[in-house]
């Protein structure tokens, strides 16, 4: 049976893990976080986030073939899938401080990865993070591997609030990036096969490492755009007379711009609001 672990029981950890153990029953997957009310959250029946849809997953597959612990090291020991889904902040201090990603927790990770691993591993890049991060990371875990081999794979999370459960039931594309050698190769396919149990194969997009880091960062960064263009427009209807509301309509019935964020709004985000800005920054 093959083992996947989660680091990192968060907004992304929890529900992706719970996805892919209800689609592929014959896969094990352990979802571990270092706080103790977290994980005893999400092995009650409040669960520590709520999203529509996400407790009938939980349930039917918790116990089963879905397990949440506390014992990190136990389950990255035995997996042979690592996804990392930790926090990364913004830097408050140093260079970068108020602008740039605060790596510690992945680092941190990294670590106790190449600490524990005694068998070969695929981890996975799950966080939004900033490009060339999996070379950092790669360098962490070769210099401690013991003659392991790691890969490195990017498979960045596209979910939106509210609708997380349907945006992973039936996703736009899945993103996996990966080293283009044979053992980079073979790695994007053995995380390939994990979605394909309910994604159609048109749907996953096999990029370089690089490429899927950057994507992330660039369609956070695309849609941030467009609310603050819709915005900026609601203030010269203002100034005109024009209807914002009616303008954003006629415009989004153009086929090569489309409807979709474009309501004049006071601002843009929800749990990532600070890291789109950043991301336009980065960009």
């Amino acid at each position: 049976m093959v083992k996947i672990c989660c680091i990192g029981a968060g907004y992304v950890g929890g529900p992706t893990m719970a996805m892919i153990a209800l689609k592929c029953p014959k896969i094990e997957v352990a979802v571990v976080d270092i706080s103790v009310p977290r994980i005893n959250a999400w092995n009650s029946d409040q669960l520590p986030i709520y999203e529509p849809g996400l407790d009938e997953v939980v349930k039917q597959c918790r116990g089963k073939n879905l397990f949440f612990s506390t014992d990190v090291e136990k389950h990255v020991f035995e997996a042979d899938i690592v996804f990392v889904s930790v926090n990364t902040p913004t830097k408050t201090r140093g260079l970068g401080a108020g602008k740039a990603a605060d790596l510690t927790y992945w680092e941190s990770a990294a670590r106790m990865i190449a600490d524990v691993s005694k068998s070969d591993k695929i981890v996975v890049e799950k966080s939004t993070v900033p490009v060339k991060t999996a070379e950092a990371i790669e360098k962490i875990l070769t210099h401690n591997s013991k003659g392991i081999n790691y890969q490195i794979l990017s498979n960045p999370e596209f979910l939106a609030e509210g609708t997380a459960i349907q945006d992973l039931l039936n996703p736009d594309r899945v993103l996996i990036g990966g080293r283009e050698t044979p053992e980079g190769l073979k790695a994007v396919q053995a995380l390939k096969d994990v979605y394909a149990h309910w994604v159609p194969e048109d749907r996953i997009l096999t990029t370089n490492l690089w490429s899927a880091e950057l994507s992330k960062l660039a369609a956070n960064a695309f849609l941030a755009q467009r609310i603050s263009s819709v915005n900026a427009m609601s203030a010269l209807c203002e100034a005109t007379g024009a209807d914002v509301t009616q303008v954003s309509y006629a415009v989004g019935k153009d086929t090569r711009i489309g409807p979709k964020f474009l309501n004049a709004s006071v601002g843009f985000g929800g749990s990532c609001f600070q890291k789109d800005i950043l991301n336009l920054v980065y960009i």
